[in-house]
């Protein structure tokens, strides 16, 4: 499956730090170009995601109740985000990790703390190297 870079618009972001969220909302609309749609939580990025219909998924891995892996799954079973690139986001970046968020259908991973001057030009890359 390839994507085009310029295809790509609209960017649902799940983090459940509100702190990270108002950063990353900054980094992606205002930086990036990006029209972004944030989530607190899996369960309201499952519900967001069908309306939304992002081109992209940025999904923290580390959550309480749904953590990324999980509300992965769960976009898995919409139709609408049956297919949608996921990249996750998370502190957690040792080999074996990586290999596991990858292996689970994920185009990549962004470490975090994340640079929000760069974060846009992260994702576009990944997006167009790895999509």
């Amino acid at each position: 499956m390839s994507y085009e870079g310029n295809d790509l618009n609209k960017v649902l972001y799940v983090e459940d730090d509100a702190d990270i969220r108002a950063i990353a909302e900054l980094a992606l609309q205002d930086v990036g170009g990006f029209s972004a749609r944030l989530c607190s939580s899996g369960a309201e990025a499952v519900e967001a995601a069908p309306d939304f219909q992002p081109d992209l998924i940025l999904l923290d891995v580390m959550m309480p109740e749904m953590d990324g892996p999980e509300t992965l799954k769960a976009l898995r079973k919409i139709e609408a985000t049956q297919t949608t690139p996921v990249i996750f986001m998370t502190a957690r970046i040792q080999r074996t990790e990586i290999d596991e968020y990858l292996s689970l259908g994920a185009l990549g991973v962004i470490p975090k703390p994340f640079d929000p001057m760069t974060l846009a030009d992260e994702i576009r890359r990944i997006y167009q190297e790895l999509a």
